[in-house]
C-alpha cells in the first residue's frame, strides 16, 4: 500500500473515530438506579439509613458535600491524572497489558477513575479483550458528556466499599457515624483504598489488609502533601469502624411517616433526638410500673409550638413488640379524644358570649333532645364556674354549651382539619364527649392553637420546610381565655406538689377518657411546648385502668418533669390581649353583680361580648315577725335577702347537705304583687321537638312523665296540655300523663304565675 493510501486510510479512521465521538448518545448516570434515604435528627445526629431496592446501602452526596481530603486521597491512589486525560490512559493500559500479558507478573487493569465508573454503573465484564474494548468506549462516551467533576462525583457514588455498601456517603455514615464532608485524614484515606479490594479491605476484615493499604497511601500522601495543606502527624495504628449491622434504627414511628411522605434522599428533621430518648425512658417506665393493671402500651408526641416542629415522637410502648401491635403509630392513630375536645367548646363559648370564666352553670341531670349526658363519676355536682366546669371536666355544662353554640363544634373541628369527619347529624351533641376520632397529631395542633393565639397551623416535621401562615380559628381572647382557664387545673397527686404547677411553673392540661375505657389521654402546654401522651390497646380492647386521670396524666408531668430538670424548659410569656378586660362579678351566680349579692370576685370579660346579666340568685323578699313572706309593707316587716336556686339545683344541695337560704312560704291568704318575677318553669319532659313514641294496643298504659325544673319560691306546678288541667304536683316531682297519639302543647304553672310551655308529638308505632 502506497504511502497516499495509508494516509487516506488514516484519515478516514480518524474520521469516523471523531464522528463516532460527536455522536455518541449520552448514557444515564444515576437515572434508574434506586437509592438509600438518610433521615437525620436536627443536629445531624443519623436516626435511619435504608436500603437501595437492590438491597445495598447507596446515598447520593453532591461533590460539593464530600470531603476534598476524600477526593485527593481517592485520585491519589487510582488516577492521579484523571484531570488530563480522555477517559483512557493509554500510557497506563499499554504498561498494564506489558506486565500482565508479556511479562506474566500480577494482573494489572490500567484502567481510569472513568473506566472504572463505566465498569460499576453499566455492569462490565472487564476481564476479557471483548470486555476491556466495550469498557475504555463507555469511558470515552462518558467523558464526552460529563464534566471531570460529575464524573468524579459520580464514582465517589458508586464505588463498593465493602459489603453491601456503595459510595462514600453510604460509607462514611456506616462506618464512621458521620457525613461525608466531615471525613477525618485518617477516615478519607482509608475509604480511598477500599474500592480497589472492597472485600479484603473493608473495615472489619480479617489480615489487616485496609490497615497497610491506607498505611502505604498515607506515606504517599505525606511525602505528596495535597493541595489542602494536609499535615503529617501520622495516622492511628488501626480503622475503628461500625458494622452496618449497628447502624441505629431511632424513633421508628416518626422516621416511617417521613419517608411516607416522599422527598430528597437525605431528610434533616425537626426532631431532637436527646428529647426523643427523654420521652421514650418516660414511657417505657411508665409502662414498666403500670404493667400489672393492664397498661402494656402508650404513645408520646412533644411539639414546639412557637415553629410547630415536632420535637419527640413515640407512636408505641415497642416498636418490635407484636403482642402490642407496636408497628402502629399512634401518634397518627385515629382514637376517640374522650374529653380532651371540651376546652373549644369553651373556647368558642367564650368567643360568642355565653359565657366567661366565672359564668355560673348547671351540673345537674337533663335531657337535651332525648340525650341524657352523664357525668364520668356518675353524680352531678350543681352550680359551678365554667373554669371549674372545664377543669372537673364535667359533662352535662359542656354539652348545654355545645348546643347553644352557633356556628358550633363541628364546624370548628372541621375548619381545624380534623380528618375523615362523618356527617354533623351523625354525631349530635354526644360529639363534644369523644363522639367522633381524632389523631393526637391532630389534637396537638388544636391545644398549639391555644398558646398561639388562636391562630392554627399545620406540624413540621422537616428543617427545610418553612414556617406555614396560619389560619385563625379562635380570636386572641377566647384562646388566651381558655388557656388560662387550663391552668387552673390542679396537678394530679399528692397534695404537696400542687405548688409545682401555677405559680412556679404553669401547666395548662385537659385529660380525656374515651367511652368504654379505650382510651386514656393527657394533654398539656408549658413553656415552649405542647405535650399528648395516650394510653390504651390499638385493637380497641377497654379497660377500666385506661382513665386519662390516672393512667394518662401522671405520665404527662414525668415528661414535664424530666424536661424540666435538664432545663430544656422556657418559660413562656404571652402578652394580654388587648381585647379583655378585668371585671367583679357575684361569685355565686357569675353574673354581674347586683343591690344585694355579698360575695363578688373579678374575671376576664369581653367588652361588648361577653354575658352582662346581672345576678337575680340574691333577691330581697318582705319577711313579717313569723319568718313567712309577707304581702307588703306593714308593722314588723322587714326585708331580708334570700337565694333563689332552681328546683333541681335545690335538690343536688339537699342530697349532698348543703344548706342554702332559700326564700319561706307566703304568709296565709297572702297574693304577692310581684309574683311575676323570677324565673319561670322551664319544663324538662316532655321535650320540645322530639316525638313520643307509644305501641299499638298500649295507648294510654304507657305515661309520660311530666317535669320542670322551677325557680326556688314555687311549691306547686299546675300542669295543662292545650287547654286541659291534668293535674298539679309539688316542686320536683313528675305527673304521670297518660297521653294519646297527636300534637299539644303542654304548660307547666306554677304557684306564682309564671309559666312554661313546650310543643310535643305523640305518635303510635307498631
Amino acid at each position: 500500500m502506497s504511502c497516499e493510501r495509508k494516509i487516506a486510510l488514516a484519515g478516514l479512521v480518524a474520521s469516523v473515530v471523531a464522528g463516532a465521538w460527536l455522536f455518541l448518545p449520552r448514557p444515564p448516570l444515576k437515572e434508574g438506579l434506586g437509592f438509600s434515604r438518610a433521615v437525620f435528627d436536627r443536629e445531624g445526629r443519623l436516626l435511619r439509613l435504608t436500603l437501595a431496592p437492590d438491597e445495598r446501602y447507596r446515598l447520593w452526596v453532591p461533590l460539593a458535600r464530600i470531603s476534598p481530603r476524600v477526593v485527593e486521597a481517592t485520585l491519589l491512589h487510582e488516577d492521579r491524572f484523571f484531570r488530563l486525560h480522555p477517559g483512557v490512559n493509554p500510557v497506563a493500559i499499554v504498561r498494564a497489558a506489558f506486565r500482565t500479558y508479556v511479562r506474566g507478573g500480577r494482573r494489572m487493569g490500567g484502567s481510569t477513575l472513568t473506566m472504572q465508573l463505566a465498569r460499576i454503573r453499566y455492569r462490565v465484564e472487564s476481564r476479557s479483550a471483548g470486555g476491556k474494548l466495550l469498557q475504555i468506549l463507555r469511558a470515552l462516551q462518558l467523558e464526552r458528556h460529563y464534566s471531570k467533576g460529575e464524573l468524579l462525583e459520580a464514582y465517589l457514588n458508586f464505588a463498593p466499599y465493602g459489603r453491601n455498601i456503595e459510595g462514600v456517603g453510604a460509607a462514611s455514615l456506616v462506618y464512621f457515624e458521620k457525613e461525608a464532608d466531615r471525613l477525618g485524614l485518617d477516615e478519607a484515606l482509608a475509604l480511598a483504598v477500599i474500592p480497589q479490594s472492597p472485600a479484603r479491605r473493608a473495615p472489619g476484615s480479617p489480615g489487616g489488609a485496609l490497615e497497610q493499604a491506607r498505611a502505604a497511601l498515607g506515606r504517599r500522601w505525606f511525602a505528596e502533601p495535597p493541595a489542602d495543606g494536609g499535615s503529617s502527624t501520622g495516622l492511628a495504628g488501626r480503622v475503628v469502624a461500625r458494622a452496618p449491622e449497628s447502624l441505629p434504627f431511632l424513633a421508628p414511628h416518626f422516621v416511617e411517616g417521613v419517608l411516607a411522605s416522599g422527598g430528597e434522599w437525605a431528610v434533616v428533621t425537626t426532631l431532637d433526638l436527646r428529647r426523643q430518648r427523654l420521652v421514650e425512658r418516660a414511657l417505657r417506665a411508665h409502662v414498666e410500673r403500670r404493667r400489672s393493671v393492664g397498661i402494656d402500651n402508650a404513645a408520646a408526641l412533644l411539639l414546639d409550638r412557637r415553629s410547630m416542629e415536632v420535637l419527640a415522637s413515640v407512636g408505641s410502648a415497642d416498636f418490635f413488640d407484636a403482642r402490642i401491635e407496636g408497628q402502629v403509630d399512634g401518634t397518627r392513630a385515629k382514637r376517640s379524644p374522650g374529653s380532651a375536645l371540651k376546652p373549644f367548646v369553651y373556647a368558642l363559648a367564650v368567643e360568642q358570649g355565653l359565657a366567661h370564666p366565672r359564668s355560673v352553670l348547671k351540673d345537674a341531670p337533663a335531657r337535651f333532645r332525648g340525650y341524657d349526658p352523664e357525668n364520668f363519676d356518675g353524680r352531678f355536682a350543681g352550680p359551678l364556674s365554667a373554669t371549674e366546669a372545664l377543669v372537673r371536666s364535667r359533662n352535662v355544662p359542656a354539652v348545654d354549651l355545645a348546643g347553644r353554640l352557633d356556628p358550633g363544634l363541628y364546624a370548628f373541628l372541621a375548619r381545624a382539619g380534623i380528618a375523615r369527619l362523618k356527617p354533623e347529624a351523625h354525631y349530635g351533641l354526644a360529639l363534644v364527649l369523644g363522639g367522633t376520632e381524632a389523631t393526637m397529631e391532630e389534637l396537638v395542633r388544636l391545644y398549639a392553637l391555644l398558646a398561639n393565639g388562636g391562630v392554627g397551623r399545620p406540624l413540621r416535621t422537616r428543617l427545610a420546610v418553612p414556617e406555614a401562615f396560619g389560619e385563625r380559628l379562635l380570636s386572641e381572647e377566647a384562646a388566651w381565655v381558655v388557656l388560662d382557664m387550663l391552668e387552673q387545673n390542679p396537678r394530679p397527686g399528692p397534695a404537696a406538689q400542687a405548688g409545682l404547677t401555677r405559680d412556679s411553673f404553669p401547666v395548662a392540661w385537659k385529660t380525656g377518657t374515651s367511652h368504654g375505657y379505650r382510651d386514656a389521654w393527657a394533654l398539656g402546654l408549658f413553656g415552649q411546648y405542647v405535650l399528648a401522651v395516650w394510653v390504651g390497646r390499638f385493637d380497641g380492647q377497654g379497660n377500666p385502668a385506661f382513665v386519662g386521670l390516672d393512667a394518662a396524666a401522671p405520665l404527662l408531668f414525668q415528661i414535664v418533669d424530666a424536661l424540666r430538670a435538664e432545663g430544656r424548659v422556657v418559660p413562656a410569656l404571652r402578652s394580654l390581649p388587648a381585647g379583655l378586660a378585668r371585671v367583679a362579678v357575684c361569685t355565686v351566680s357569675g353574673k354581674l353583680p347586683g343591690p344585694h349579692c355579698g360575695h363578688t370576685g373579678t374575671t376576664w370579660f369581653l367588652p361588648g361580648v361577653s354575658p352582662i346579666d346581672t345576678c337575680d340568685v340574691h333577691r330581697e323578699v318582705l319577711v313579717d315577725r313569723a319568718g313567712r313572706r309577707a304581702c307588703g309593707a306593714g308593722p314588723g316587716v322587714r326585708g331580708e335577702v334570700y337565694e333563689f336556686w332552681s328546683s333541681d339545683l335545690l335538690r343536688l344541695f339537699a342530697e349532698a347537705g348543703i344548706p342554702r337560704r332559700v326564700p319561706p312560704p307566703e304568709a296565709p291568704g297572702c297574693r304577692l304583687d310581684q309574683r311575676a318575677r323570677g324565673v319561670p318553669p322551664k319544663i324538662t319532659s316532655p321535650q320540645e321537638g322530639v316525638t313520643y313514641s307509644l305501641r299499638a294496643g298500649r295507648v294510654g298504659e304507657d305515661p309520660i312523665p311530666l317535669t320542670a325544673v322551677t325557680d326556688a319560691d314555687a311549691r306547686e306546678l299546675f300542669w295543662f296540655v292545650d287547654t286541659e288541667l291534668v293535674g298539679k304536683a309539688l316542686r320536683g316531682e313528675p305527673l304521670l300523663w297518660r297521653a294519646r297519639p297527636g300534637s299539644f302543647v303542654v304548660r307547666a304553672v306554677d304557684d306564682q304565675g309564671r309559666a312554661g310551655a313546650a310543643r310535643v308529638s305523640v305518635a303510635v308505632v307498631q
